[in-house]
């Protein structure tokens, strides 16, 4: 299995379960809660630990109760916090979130006031004990320099970029990452109507990246280095319960299935059955098998 170094966010995610998202002015009774590790490269590693790979979090925590309960909660899932920064000064990120039991979907709001992790932190890695790179699209200056850096040094590593949130300068990233993992929004804020239109845009400009993109219950594109465009409807379950850490989930299978050497048509597949499965349940936990490389 590779050894995957994931460099990005981890939130202490509060998570109300409701009946029905409530409209505004309303009061009403959360039917659930739960406080737990989250964000996005945090939920991302703790699925490829599921996979099987070492997993480690490149990212920024603060040593008081809210950081001790995000990196226990890390580490308990198989994902090492050594290349993490503890900073002295902010608190822990939290998105508090509305999840809906009528329809799975789910609404966050984000609170932070964290340094974010820095070029000189990410600099100082020894980037040999790692098979593969992930970099969650934000902190745009300083992720061009270690994208930079990390291509100078490591040019041999497999680097992938999270493309979620429209962000200043976000696209003089594309051309140092091999997988490019793209979210509808980002799509939509680019004022395409569907998926294919932009990423056969980026493919004329970076032919050498392999591009993803997810589209909510309507499956996920590909597009690989020929230009060949894949199309994989949502393999929606019976009911959905959970669609938060969806596209999380997706984005791991895509990096576990090019590990795999896998053609673009089954690792899209492939991601979007396990994608699928984490909308039917609450949470990562048992998503896959332990030591199971494929969905």
């Amino acid at each position: 299995m590779a050894r995957i170094l994931g460099i990005g966010n981890a939130t202490l995610d509060s998570i109300h379960t409701v009946d029905d998202y409530p409209p505004e002015n309303a009061e009403v009774r959360c039917t659930a809660r739960e406080l737990c590790c989250g964000g996005n490269t945090a939920n991302l590693l703790v699925v490829l630990a599921q996979l099987g790979h070492t997993c480690s979090l490149a990212g920024v925590l603060t040593d008081d109760s809210e950081g001790r309960r995000v990196s226990g909660d890390l580490v308990s899932n198989g994902v090492d916090i050594t290349p993490c920064n503890t900073s002295s000064t902010g608190t822990m990120p939290v998105s508090s979130v509305l999840l809906s039991a009528a329809t799975g979907s789910r609404t966050i709001v984000h609170y932070r006031d964290l340094p974010e992790y820095t070029y000189r932190d990410f600099s100082s890695l020894d980037l040999q004990l790692f098979d593969w790179l992930h970099f969650e699209g934000r902190n745009i200056v300083a992720l061009k320099d270690m994208l930079h850096w990390s291509r100078e040094h490591y040019p041999a590593i497999p680097r992938s970029l999270e493309v979620e949130k429209p962000r200043d300068g976000i696209e003089d990233l594309f051309g140092l990452a091999d997988v490019l993992l793209f979210s509808r929004d980002y799509v939509r804020h680019r004022k395409y109507g569907q998926p294919e239109q932009l990423l056969q845009v980026i493919h004329a400009d970076f032919p050498e990246a392999l591009l993803f993109c997810t589209w909510g219950g309507k499956g996920a594109i590909a597009i690989d280095r020929h230009g060949q465009v894949y199309r994989q409807p949502a393999l929606a379950p019976d009911r959905v319960i959970d669609t938060l850490g969806a596209g999380d989930t997706f984005n791991a299978a895509v990096i576990n299935g090019s590990l795999a050497g896998l053609d673009s048509a089954e690792l899209l597949y492939q991601a979007c059955v396990l994608a699928g499965r984490k909308c039917t349940q609450h949470g990562f936990a048992g998503l896959v098998a332990t030591g199971t490389a494929s969905p």
